[in-house]
């Protein structure tokens, strides 16, 4: 039921728009999941469920990245001040990372069950 290309295409335009459109974050999202449905060709749950799935997945590499970053960016002698700080931000930021997997995944299978609605249509 998961197509690999349509949910890897999905993950990384949803990076993107995370990392790089962050105040168009919703709209972006709206896009991103359409795409991702139209391209499936699976209908409007099929559509849904790649599209979430593509969210979800936009959204853990993009926590993960985004840990990576704030534990190594700094100076070598911050390396091990970095190995407390990804602790503490792993355990507090967890419930934030949950809330945009719900989120992601909820606002791209939306618009995804659209996609793959009209693809099916042809």
């Amino acid at each position: 039921m998961t197509k690999t290309g349509p949910v890897v295409i999905g993950f990384l335009l949803a990076v993107i728009v995370q990392a790089f459109f962050a105040q168009y974050e919703f709209i972006g999202l709206l896009i991103v999941g359409f795409i991702v449905g139209y391209i499936a060709h699976d209908g409007a749950i099929g559509g849904m469920w790649n599209a979430a799935v593509a969210g979800a997945l936009g959204t853990i590499i993009s926590a993960i990245l985004f840990v990576l970053l704030a534990t190594f960016g700094g100076a070598l002698l911050g390396l091990f001040g970095g190995f407390v700080g990804f602790t503490i931000s792993g355990i507090s930021s967890l419930f934030i990372v949950l809330e945009d997997l719900i989120y992601y995944a909820i606002v791209m299978g939306i618009t995804g069950a659209f996609g793959g609605l009209i693809s099916s249509k042809r």
